[in-house]
């Protein structure tokens, strides 16, 4: 039986999904999330016969011992941007060790820069561009490299791109992911300790936002699996695992409305109990589908506003009103749902008058939870091209810091003076008394003391 392993490398900790590579330390409520990814890839190498073995280093464990005693004949990698480099000294470490493995990656840097990448790392043979279940499945059937749609591949000293592989339109047909190969115990819900599963309910976003990678990654059409086969995953989860605590992963959850109330309406009916998360844009809910999300087991909402300025909106084709944000919000509110909502400070046109109605907007909002991220023209997006042909890059650029630290000048602001807006939009809004008040007076638990303690205590050490 042949062996495969599958690896977040030991680089710092990153969310490593493709269109969300976030940096979890510099980043004060988002928690590491379990290796989905590489989850559903393990079931589909189970499922073509070989051995396969996950492993996230970033969360610990021995590399090196790993290829020694697994012995591996394949090993695939999750590149991420911001520690691109990094990730690929695993693969001069596994040809060092095993001469004969045979190397592949994925990741959303490969949008772009595949052919650059393969050229400058001899040692990795084969990347997966865009969705990789299916072209796995090709590859560990040995059907000929040359005839696989979707990868990248060496044939002698030449790369040869094998043309793009259409979406998978029916995800149903995508195995579960194989959980039995993860220590589940180690991702965690950030406010009550609690383990917590990622369920990817879909796929694709027809929006294609100025500086997001969810479209060039996924697609603008929204692939949703089925009702059915959404909850025979949480089944397996809550009976297998004891995992009662849920996020939908989506680039955007409630574009359907028949699909939400069919899913909600089945977990109520089953009589399991848990909590999950979703994400919504600002001018798809309604309180009748925010009431009926709570009582499925949904405790938060997570929103993409990106800005309080409705000037810098439209210059990213958000295509929502801050009048469409304050109707959502309230509405989530009044159904006793969470909410986190998401900014992005630092685009193109940010000036200091856009950033300060940023900063008011959130207050105003007054929103559970908000991350403040600094704006990263990852490659693949819309915002990578336009910053190079502006000359937004300066020499000093780096993705390592992604959504932290900016990587690049705004047409008015500096990079210095963005991330120092950045760090007082963060203390002007958690700092605040009634918001502390708030916050404390929903704590229920010790772990959630913890957490909170935590959190504050990174805020006002912020370098």
């Amino acid at each position: 039986m042949k062996k495969i392993l599958f690896i977040y490398p030991p680089s710092p900790v990153l969310n490593r999904e493709d269109r969300c590579q976030q940096p979890t330390k510099d980043l004060i409520v988002i928690p590491p999330l379990p290796p989905t990814d590489l989850m559903y890839m393990a079931a589909v190498a189970e499922k073509a016969g070989l051995e396969a073995k996950i492993a996230d280093y970033s969360q610990g464990g021995n590399y090196t011992d790993d290829l020694k005693n697994f012995k591996p004949d394949y090993l695939v990698i999750n590149v991420a941007t911001p520690t691109l480099e990094h990730d690929l000294e695993s693969l001069k470490i596994a040809k060092e060790i095993l001469p004969d493995i045979i190397t592949l990656a994925k990741g959303a840097a490969f949008l772009t820069l595949s052919e650059e990448i393969m050229n400058k790392h001899s040692e990795l043979d084969i990347v997966i561009f865009g969705e990789v279940e299916e072209t796995l499945k090709e590859i560990l059937n040995n059907k000929p490299l040359n005839e696989i749609k979707g990868i990248y591949f060496r044939n002698n000293n030449e790369i040869i791109f094998t043309g793009q592989r259409p979406f998978i339109e029916n995800l149903d047909e995508i195995p579960f992911p194989a959980r039995h190969l993860v220590d589940n115990s180690i991702y965690r819900r950030p406010d009550n300790n609690k383990v917590q599963a990622v369920i990817k309910v879909s796929r694709g976003c027809p929006f294609h936002c100025f500086f997001c990678l969810a479209t060039p990654v996924s697609g603008a059409k929204v692939r949703k699996r089925s009702v059915e086969n959404i909850f025979e995953e949480i089944k397996e989860c809550v009976e297998k695992y004891g995992i009662t605590n849920f996020v939908f992963w989506s680039d955007i959850f409630n574009i359907d409305r028949e699909w939400v109330f069919a899913l909600c309406n089945k977990i109520i009916e089953s009589g399991l109990k848990i909590t999950w998360s979703a994400n919504t844009r600002a001018d798809t809910a309604d309180f009748e589908m925010a009431k009926i999300m709570y009582k499925s087991g949904c405790r938060l909402v997570s929103i993409g506003v990106e800005s309080g300025s409705q000037y810098m909106l439209d210059k990213i084709g958000k295509k929502i009103k801050l009048d469409d944000v304050r109707r959502t919000v309230s509405i989530f509110k009044k159904a006793k749902i969470r909410i986190y909502n998401y900014f992005v400070i630092g685009l193109p046109w940010e000036s200091e008058e856009t950033i300060e109605d940023t900063i008011k907007f959130a207050i105003e909002l007054d929103s559970d939870f908000i991350s403040f991220y600094t704006a990263t023209p990852l490659p693949g997006s819309r915002f990578y091209d336009y910053a190079k042909e502006n000359e937004l890059f300066d020499k000093e650029t780096t993705f390592e810091n992604a959504y932290y630290y900016p990587a690049v000048n705004t047409h008015h602001l500096s990079r210095e003076r963005v991330f120092e807006l950045h760090k007082s939009a963060l203390k002007r809004f958690y700092l605040r008394p009634m918001y502390i008040l708030k916050m404390l007076s929903r704590i229920r638990s010790l772990a959630e003391v913890k957490s909170y303690f935590t959190a504050g205590i990174n805020l006002l050490l912020r370098r």
